[in-house]
């Protein structure tokens, strides 16, 4: 299903979800007042303007009404991420995003309505601590401040190893650690049983309590790579 997206702000975080969503398939509007913003963005988008999102004639102008969502992308700019906000609320865009730079900023956005408030500072400072003492962590999802998801790139140990000799379980209760996918080269297993053997390069996903993922044995040849 293609969606009629708006991106406003052209930073790092505005231009990579801008990319990532043409590249889904969806009709993506990426705005920014930087003239050479707009014009890196070119080929990644479908239309790409330079205007000032705070300005109602210019959104009008636009067609705002015809977009399903719209992605505030604003970075420093706190007041014109507010204001912006503010009119894409009142002109009654169905679902917005909107990133906030500090925990005023994301308490003023959630007071006014917001769909979805980005923290990608405090998000990417709870990644890299997760992953911090555990180099085969790619990456993390905090669901809840113990309980988490973990990508991670299966240690030199675990190679030719079974998954259930690696101390992950079949629990669906919330306790021991789960696998929820197995990736080798192209082809992914989605809840692969436990009998499953794990080879050189697999990428594995698992959810669970982060003191169950930690007491896992990741640590391998890449110590070099952990802090001391």
């Amino acid at each position: 299903m293609r969606n009629q997206v708006i991106v406003i702000g052209l930073g790092r975080f505005g231009a990579s979800i801008t990319s990532t969503l043409y590249n889904l398939g969806h009709d993506v509007l990426a705005v920014d007042l930087d003239v050479t913003r707009v014009q890196n963005i070119v080929g990644q988008t479908t239309h790409s303007i330079s205007g000032d999102a705070t300005n109602e004639q210019l959104l009008r102008e636009i067609g705002i009404q015809e977009y399903t969502v719209a992605i505030v992308a604003i970075g420093a700019n706190i007041v014109s991420s507010i204001m912006t906000t503010v009119l894409l609320k009142t002109m009654g865009v169905p679902y917005i995003v909107a990133r906030a730079t500090n925990p005023l900023h994301a308490n003023t956005l959630n007071r006014l309505g917001v769909n979805r408030v980005v923290q990608t500072e405090s998000e990417m400072g709870s990644r890299i601590a997760h992953s911090l003492f555990s180099p085969d962590v790619k990456e993390y999802i905090e669901l809840s401040s113990d309980f988490g998801i973990s990508k991670i790139l299966a240690p030199n140990q675990f190679q030719d190893k079974y998954l259930k000799d690696l101390g992950f379980s079949e629990s669906k209760n919330g306790s021991g650690i789960s696998v929820l996918s197995l990736r080798r080269g192209s082809k992914i297993t989605i809840m692969p049983t436990l009998d499953t053997q794990v080879k050189e390069g697999d990428t594995i996903i698992l959810a669970g309590k982060d003191e169950d993922v930690n007491q896992l044995n990741l640590g391998n040849g890449n110590d070099e790579n952990k802090p001391n």
